[in-house]
């Protein structure tokens, strides 16, 4: 078992990547633990794949992973935790704005005991418009709905014991969320400033289209934290709320119907109590509104046993390449 195992997507970043394997070397080679290196090629098309090789010939402890075609993020992190060695897993981008100089941080705190630390971008060198208030808004969202309060869940700079994140299999963009699904089987978590620098090469690979997915992906992690285990409680919340309120509705027009009789009402009342618009749209509203949230609950269930009853994981690799002996 290799102590730390530093895991790195990568998605066109052909410019970064020389420096990153430098850097990435020269921290590592200074710690008193043994490591690796695995560095994922998720689908690049520029030379990234090419500037990996060299590295991996340059360095000995790096190891390679490639996949066939652009997978996304959460599938590279997936290949990284399933394929590493190391008891302790580092997450990190490829982009350089994170400092692999704050790999010791990390490997410091978990040494106090926690399962999970996660950086935390204090002083993020992000444009504020389209990058950090997003990025604001979702860390509020998803720490209130978790009920796991940290600053920064977006900051790939993490570490892991492998016993938390072994057995999680992730989704869309859940590997953001995996404080929180560490929390949820007894993890204890903590956060830590981290050092953020300006990108100098490359182009961005987020957007608000994937604060969007997060926001949706943020559904389904409240939905298993919360319901995986008796979704009656949510499925019988809203049967109870929606049932109690077409009794209510019902009982209202019978007793409008029964005064009416009684020559009690009006000629507005009359036409309240005549018309079927009020039981068919309501009822066809509340019906549609039910059943499309249940069927993307249900499917999220569904793709997950699909995926783990065959042991299926959710990328393709075409190739390994072993560390430099």
């Amino acid at each position: 078992m290799i102590n730390i195992s530093v895991v790195v997507p990568i998605f066109n970043e052909e410019e970064n990547v020389p420096l990153l394997c430098e850097k990435l070397n020269e921290v590592m080679s200074s710690l008193p633990k043994s490591y690796e290196i695995v560095l994922i090629d998720d689908g690049s098309s520029d030379t990234s794949w090419e500037k990996m090789l060299q590295c991996s010939r340059k360095y000995k402890h790096i190891r390679l992973i490639k996949f066939r075609r652009n997978f996304g993020q959460t599938p590279a992190m997936s290949a990284g935790f399933r394929e590493s060695k190391g008891e302790i897993i580092i997450t990190l981008d490829a982009d350089l704005q994170n400092n692999p100089a704050d790999i010791p941080k990390i490997v410091e705190q978990m040494e106090k005991g926690f399962d999970v630390v996660s950086g935390w971008r204090k002083d993020r060198k992000d444009p504020f418009i389209n990058r950090r208030l997003p990025s604001i808004m979702a860390n509020g969202l998803i720490s209130k709905i978790t009920g796991v309060p940290l600053h920064d869940y977006g900051c790939t700079l993490k570490g892991y014991r492998r016993e938390i994140v072994q057995n999680l299999d992730l989704y869309g963009e859940m590997h953001r969320f995996i404080p929180a699904l560490a929390s949820w089987v007894g993890g204890a978590i903590s956060e830590i400033p981290v050092d953020h620098q300006p990108r100098r090469f490359g182009k961005s690979k987020y957007g608000i289209s994937r604060t969007l997915r997060v926001v949706l992906d943020l559904i389904t992690v409240k939905f298993l934290l919360k319901y995986s285990t008796r979704p009656i409680q949510i499925f019988g919340k809203i049967g109870l709320i929606l049932g109690s309120l077409g009794a209510i509705w019902l009982i209202t027009m019978m007793g409008l119907h029964i005064l009416f009789k009684f020559g009690i009402g009006t000629e507005a009342m009359a036409k309240l109590i005549k018309s079927p618009f009020w039981v068919t749209t309501s009822f066809m509203l509340i019906f549609f509104g039910v059943q499309f949230l249940s069927m993307g609950l249900l499917a999220e269930i569904q793709i997950r046993t699909y995926h783990e009853s065959q042991n299926k994981p959710i990328y393709v690799i075409k190739e390994i390449v072993e560390p430099n002996a």
